[in-house]
C-alpha cells in the first residue's frame, strides 16, 4: 500500500529517504541544530537524548549518507566513552550556538563565545570536504574526517554558523513570537516581518488565541436611541 511506513524509505545505493524525526524550520542547518534543545508544553525536551539521535539528526539533514551512519552507530557501540563524549561536546557547542542566535546580533560577547567553539571543533579535525548527491536528487556538502571520526561528526554545523557570522545574517536570525516555543530560524522573508517558526503550529494557535480573545472581549458598541 503506497501509504504504509515500509513506502517512504528508499534505498539507492548508499542515498536513503528516511521519515522525518526533526523539524525543520531553521533555514540553516546550524539553527536547526539549535532546534533540537526546544521547550514544549514548559518543559525543555532536548531531541538529542542519546548519541545515536545525534547520527540520525545528522544523516536527517544530509551530513551523514546511511553508510556513514551506520558506521557511527556501530562505532558508538564498540566505543561508548568517545561517543559519550561526542555528544557532551556537541551540546556544548549547541548550547553556544543557541546563545549566538537568539543574542548574537547585539552582543559582541555572543559572538566571540560562539566563534571561540567554532573554532576549536574546526581546528581539532581533520578530513575531507565533499558534495554528494541526496535522496530527493539535491546535492549537499558533506565532511568525511580522518582520524578521530567523533571529532568531525559537527564540523557541518560549526561551518554554517562560521557562514552565517561571515555573511552577516544575525540580524535575520529570530525567536519564534510564541513565547512558549524556543525555536529560531532566519527570516529570509523580503520585508523582514516572519514571525512564526511555523505557520502550521505556533502562527495557527496564535490566531486562534486573538479570534478567542475577540470573542470573550465585551461588546462596546452603543445601541441607537
Amino acid at each position: 500500500m503506497s501509504g504504509s511506513p515500509q513506502a517512504s524509505h528508499i534505498t539507492f545505493g548508499h542515498l536513503r529517504r528516511v521519515p522525518r524525526r526533526f523539524t525543520h524550520v531553521g533555514e540553516r542547518l546550524w539553527l536547526d541544530f539549535v532546534n533540537t534543545d526546544e521547550t514544549r508544553r514548559g518543559d525543555r525536551v532536548d531531541l538529542l537524548r542519546d548519541f545515536d539521535l545525534l547520527v540520525e539528526f545528522l544523516e536527517e539533514v544530509g551530513s551523514l549518507d546511511a553508510e556513514r551512519a551506520a558506521g557511527m552507530h556501530r562505532r558508538a557501540q564498540q566505543q561508548p566513552a568517545g561517543a559519550a563524549a561526542a555528544l557532551v561536546d556537541a551540546r556544548r557547542v549547541r548550547a553556544a550556538l543557541r546563545v549566538l542566535a537568539e543574542r548574537g546580533a547585539l552582543s559582541e560577547k555572543a559572538r566571540w563565545d560562539a566563534l571561540t567553539e567554532i573554532n576549536r571543533v574546526l581546528g581539532r579535525s581533520a578530513g575531507t570536504r565533499r558534495v554528494e548527491p541526496r535522496a530527493d536528487g539535491s546535492f549537499a556538502r558533506s565532511f568525511v574526517p580522518v582520524g578521530d571520526a567523533f571529532a568531525g561528526l559537527i564540523i557541518p554545523i560549526v561551518e554554517s554558523a562560521a557562514d552565517s557570522l561571515i555573511s552577516g545574517e544575525l540580524g535575520r536570525i529570530r525567536r519564534c513570537g510564541d513565547s512558549r516555543c524556543t525555536r529560531v530560524f532566519l527570516d529570509s522573508t523580503r520585508n523582514g516581518r516572519r514571525r512564526w517558526c511555523e505557520m502550521a503550529t505556533c502562527g495557527n494557535r496564535a490566531k486562534a488565541a486573538r479570534f478567542r480573545a475577540r470573542e470573550r472581549a465585551p461588546d462596546h458598541r452603543v445601541a441607537s436611541a
